[in-house]
């Protein structure tokens, strides 16, 4: 490493202008990468509801719907507002009472149950469905509701999955450059506040914009990403890779101390760093990596995309940022200033007089953290996690009110399962709790009107050679008990009469995301911890320090989560499954960093178990203070600023889980090393260097003695 390291040093103005060149094709991917705001779409493929979206876009060539609520329109203004909404590029077809019968023949004359499917009277309010040719995320239907929009005025409603993709897509879009600018300012204030530079934190910042452009750039790669995945990326991986700038940058004023070329302790000090960024990395990617276990694929999705950050972060970490030091050396000189934060040396002794106290506060906030945790609320409706002012949530909305319905299901069965059982399924289904209609050919020929009046495009929107549809009205609410039940009765009802037969909608997909989700945490959590632990054991040869590092920070994490709990407040479901591998994976360095240097007084310096610990909690209280408190202010304001519930929540949840593991391991883990250090001595092996050392000292005094 000493060599690359003095290339680094000396290639410096190549790099630079490399790593800025790099900025040009990075900047040109990031503007062409895809981004998914259905979450949906991340199910695993081979379920049904998935496969049944797949042959409705490849078989019918359609795969979403949405319902507009026109409220004061006469009849004639609603179909020539139809016939406008048909002529939209990718809409198929659009359904209404005009679909059926000539508007001089009065709505009355029609059956009941289609009559009161598309009319309220009452409040003066009418329902047309928009059958799409494509899927409820896909760009062409965004834009096919993008244009429907520009043609209705403020008596349409547009409800639908569709409307509420459209939505968070501009919002997210309109709030992503804030979350950055945010998380900058705040990390700018904490750092220029910690260091001893007003400069140095702008050129960590310089160094860290670069490596997060590399990243947001090669995600093109893999052809998309998730919207919570690009609103969270830059932030998350400014939070988890400051700490290398700091090492670097720590590590380099040492060594200056050693010697007057600077150029030498630079290369000192990028070989020093990189050692310890290793270790650290590791242990945060190993994070990462667990969210790719997962089922629901937006796991896998955050998962390669922070892996990534995290590795071009140590990349920008010993070469952008060392050649930016050594560039700007003279300005550097130039506004050196005392660090306004005080150092920690009363917080050894201070630990160990109460470490008493401390173990007592870990046990008795271990019973209600678990409760807490295990009892939190979690909502899986995405609508859930937006402004109720949003058009598309105003919109379905109106469509709850004025027609008792919040959701569509379609029911795909076989075509050749014959007229009668289709009519007698869709009799049995429209009995079902909360099913407000069931609309197909067989049922809308069955209320009476005659086949030749139903129009080509409709026969086409829901029959083909191989597959029939019926549109099922449902009241519930999507993801909750209720409709999960539905979908599962109206599935059970459906393999009765057809063992191919597939629900697919916004409601048995969001159903399937709960069941999956539940496993992805047990999952997820276990992985995270395993290979943790692993990681703790290989660094530190040891069996004891694995189980006290990963208990301590996992408490942590479990009176994080327990806090909405006792708040009265529910959590987005990803935040569930992310926030304890993210908060492990990037905070057990603090543990690590202590234990470190305890371990160091206690063996090599043949400390007193009191005098290591206090060491040890002496010396890395700063630095963890620092990087607890640089990880906040990156998230904290992103977490207050969103207006999207799935971001806020992820972002307190990360800022509040720094604090709370710093807390946790300044004042809890002293107190564990000190109580179980007989066990940790006899647990674990010295450095396999130190073993060498001993060795050779051995053969040294044999070959003196002889």
């Amino acid at each position: 490493m000493n060599k690359i390291a003095h290339g680094i040093v000396k290639m410096r103005y190549v790099i630079l202008v490399v790593a800025v060149a790099l900025l040009i094709p990075a900047a040109i991917m990031y503007s062409k990468t895809k981004v998914n705001y259905d979450m949906l779409s991340y199910l695993p493929q081979n379920i049904d509801t998935m496969k049944g979206q797949n042959i409705l876009v490849d078989d019918f060539g359609s795969g979403a719907f949405s319902e507009i609520v026109v409220k004061g329109m006469t009849e004639k203004e609603v179909s020539d507002l139809k016939a406008k909404v048909e002529d939209v590029e990718h809409v198929k077809s659009v359904l209404w009472y005009d679909s059926f019968m000539d508007l001089s023949i009065p709505m009355e004359v029609l059956p009941d149950e289609i009559y009161e499917t598309f009319n309220n009277p009452d409040k003066d309010a009418t329902m047309m469905f928009i059958i799409y040719d494509d899927t409820s995320s896909s760009d062409n239907t965004i834009q096919a509701v993008r244009d429907i929009r520009k043609i209705c005025d403020n008596r349409c409603f547009i409800a639908g999955m569709t409307p509420v993709v459209v939505d968070t897509q501009d919002l997210a879009d309109k709030e992503a450059p804030i979350y950055v600018m945010l998380a900058v300012v705040l990390a700018l204030v904490v750092l220029m506040l910690s260091m001893d530079s007003f400069i140095v934190p702008i050129l960590f910042l310089v160094s860290i914009g670069m490596a997060i452009m590399y990243n947001l750039g090669t995600n093109m790669i893999f052809g998309s990403i998730s919207y919570v995945t690009k609103a969270l990326a830059a932030v998350l991986q400014l939070g988890v890779t400051l700490d290398y700038s700091i090492f670097l940058w720590h590590s380099y004023e040492e060594e200056l101390e050693k010697c007057d070329d600077r150029s030498d302790a630079m290369a000192k000090a990028i070989s020093a760093t990189f050692s310890s960024v290793i270790g650290s990395s590791i242990t945060t990617i190993a994070g990462f990596i667990a969210l790719c276990f997962m089922s629901f694929t937006l796991g896998l999705d955050i998962g390669l995309v922070m892996s990534k950050g995290v590795l071009f972060g140590v990349l920008g970490c010993i070469t952008i940022l060392p050649s930016l030091i050594l560039v700007f050396d003279k300005l550097l000189l130039k506004t050196r200033h005392r660090a306004l934060i005080p150092e920690f040396k009363g917080i050894g002794k201070f630990s160990l007089k109460h470490y008493k106290l401390f173990l007592l506060l870990f046990l008795v906030t271990l019973i209600p953290s678990v409760y807490g945790n295990q009892h939190v609320k979690v909502y899986y409706n995405l609508d859930q996690s937006l402004p109720k002012t949003l058009n598309s949530i105003v919109s379905n909305e109106e469509l709850k009110n004025d027609f008792d319905m919040s959701t569509n299901h379609m029911l795909m069965v076989s075509s050749s399962l014959p007229d009668k059982e289709v009519k007698s399924l869709s009799s049995e289904i429209g009995k079902l709790d909360g099913v407000k209609y069931v609309l197909g050919l067989n049922t809308i020929k069955g209320a009476g009107i005659p086949e030749e009046m139903i129009p080509d495009e409709l026969k086409s929107s829901l029959e083909n050679g191989d597959w029939q549809i019926l549109l099922i009205g449902s009241k519930y609410a999507v993801a909750s008990d209720e409709v999960g039940t539905q979908c599962d009765d109206i599935e059970a009802l459906a393999k009765k009469y057809d063992s191919t037969s597939m629900l697919v909608g916004e409601a048995p997909g969001t159903r399937d995301l709960i069941k999956i989700t539940n496993k992805d945490f047990t999952t997820v959590s276990a992985v995270s911890i395993g290979v943790i632990f692993v990681i703790i054991m290989l660094v530190f040869r040891s069996i004891s320090l694995p189980f006290i590092l990963v208990a301590v920070i996992e408490v942590g994490i479990l009176l994080n989560m327990s806090i909405p709990f006792y708040m009265g407040t529910s959590l987005a479901f990803i935040a569930n499954i992310v926030i304890g591998t993210v908060q492990l994976g990037s905070t057990v360095d603090y543990a690590i960093l202590m234990t470190t240097r305890y371990l160091r007084e206690r063996r090599e310096n043949g400390k007193s178990k009191y005098e290591a610990v206090r060491i040890a909690d002496f010396t890395s209280s700063k630095s963890i203070f620092v990087s607890a408190l640089s990880f906040f202010a990156a998230t904290f304001g992103v977490g207050l600023y969103s207006t999207i519930d799935m971001i806020s929540s992820l972002c307190i949840l990360m800022a509040r889980g720094a604090i709370i593991s710093m807390i946790v391991v300044i004042f809890v883990l002293p107190a564990f090393l000190y109580v179980f250090d007989p066990i940790i001595l006899k647990t674990t092996l010295p450095p396999r260097g130190a073993q060498m050392a001993k060795v050779k000292a051995k053969i040294a005094e044999k070959k003196q003695s002889n």
